[in-house]
């Protein structure tokens, strides 16, 4: 089953954030955009060159009103650990959520329940905690901060205007589509 246009599920947990434990959950996903950024494990070797990129384009998520959330099946104290080991992972302001039980995974459905890891999930949450956006990527391919921010302007956009769709990458400014009867076989 499609997790798209599905409301986010309930969970609560707890995240590493600017030298503090805080609470998160499924209610801070509704009111404004969010990105749930799944990744496998602290002290790897993908995984902080990912979650490095988020946070070199931090203020530009920001900047469009997207809070980040990255989770891991570690807990909130390996977060703190890996922060305070790792110049990549010290310039994260983003919250770095602890799911040490697999809940939130499992409610993404990324968790590979044999390895009691997370896929590489990447979720687009809209401001009513629909997700707009679904993407499971293999554990050795990293992803791009900037493909991501793509995607989120492009979410944004069509909920704005909610007769245009945003064709093959499609960046702010450009053109959209309208789809209609006169455009079938003309593109």
């Amino acid at each position: 089953m499609s997790l798209i246009n599905t409301e986010v599920r309930p969970f609560e947990a707890t995240a590493f954030r600017n030298g503090e434990f805080v609470d998160v959950s499924d209610a801070d996903l509704h009111g404004g955009w969010s990105v749930v950024f799944f990744y496998p494990a602290d002290f790897t070797f993908v995984c902080p060159t990912e979650l490095g990129d988020l946070a070199d384009n931090y203020t530009e998520f920001q900047r469009l009103g997207v809070e980040i959330y990255a989770v891991s099946t570690d807990k909130h104290f390996t977060h703190k650990a890996w922060h305070d080991a790792s110049d990549t992972i010290r310039t994260i302001e983003y919250p770095m959520v602890g799911d040490p039980t697999g809940r939130i995974s499992r409610n993404f459905d990324v968790l590979i329940e044999d390895e009691g890891l997370a896929e590489r999930g990447t979720f687009v949450i809209d401001p009513d905690g629909r997700i707009q956006v679904a993407e499971i990527t293999a554990g050795n391919i990293g992803r791009s901060a900037t493909e991501l921010l793509r995607k989120v302007r492009a979410a944004q956009y069509v909920r704005k205007h909610p007769n245009e769709v945003c064709p093959a990458n499609w960046e702010e400014g450009e053109e959209t589509l309208a789809p209609s009867l006169d455009l079938v076989g003309k593109i």
